[in-house]
């Protein structure tokens, strides 16, 4: 009769053990952990996309990536401010870099404690703009832009409203004479009094008006009833 050749074998505790490493191996293969990320209490908000988190014992500035709020003197800005103040100010979030801007801040992605993503509520609300320039690829800001535009949430609500890259275009274009924004917040509709034409803030020309022919208007309808036409290079 044929001796059977058997193994003893190994305990379950063994077993289990064996799995458990190996679960972790993929895990962490798939999932790594971020290099560069940190922990650190809000300490302060500048605006609706910048805020200043502790890190080693400093404050350290950080610049929502992938976003573009309004400045503070745009209608909405004071408003982003404050919505982003009340859901972070004083509390623990989690910062993961995406680098460095030109000005030395921490382009960041902020999670906060429940597992939320600053940077998406900020959008979903109606707070900011996906800034497709510096995040093309993110279909889930896009997405979240598109609802908020739907549902005339936040700064949605105003016909329209003017991107915050435009504002900074208009009032600091090289070459431009800064134009300062009305009282609401808003940039002027400016009109050239020698060609009776006038410039919407996303025109190339806005900015370069010369000041001596500058003729403010708070809308369009403004501008058409003082005998004014729009500049072929606007939309």
């Amino acid at each position: 009769m044929p001796t059977l050749i058997t193994t003893k074998p190994k305990s379950l505790k063994s077993i289990s053990f064996i799995l458990l490493f190996l679960f972790n191996t993929c895990l962490t293969a798939a999932f790594p952990a971020h290099a560069d990320s940190f922990q650190g209490k809000v300490i302060g908000v500048s605006d609706g996309d910048t805020i200043t988190v502790m890190h080693k014992g400093l404050g350290e500035r950080i610049r929502l990536h992938g976003i573009d709020a309004p400045e503070r003197s745009q209608d909405f800005g004071n408003r982003a401010k404050q919505y982003v103040g009340s859901l972070i100010f004083g509390k623990q979030v989690t910062v993961i870099s995406n680098g460095t801007d030109k000005y030395g801040r921490t382009l960041g992605t902020v999670t906060l404690s429940k597992g939320e993503i600053l940077n998406h509520e900020i959008v979903r609300n109606g707070y900011a703009w996906w800034y497709k320039k510096y995040a093309p690829s993110d279909t889930e800001l896009a997405r979240l832009e598109a609802q908020a535009r739907r549902e005339r949430r936040g700064l949605w609500i105003q016909p329209k409203p003017i991107p915050p890259w435009e504002f900074r275009h208009a009032i600091s274009a090289p070459g431009a004479t800064p134009i300062n924004p009305l009282p609401s917040g808003k940039l002027p509709i400016l009109g050239n009094r020698k060609s009776r034409i006038y410039h919407l803030p996303n025109c190339d020309t806005y900015s370069k008006i010369s000041p001596r022919n500058r003729v403010r208007f708070t809308d369009e309808k403004a501008a058409q009833r003082a005998g004014y036409r729009l500049a072929r290079n606007c939309s």
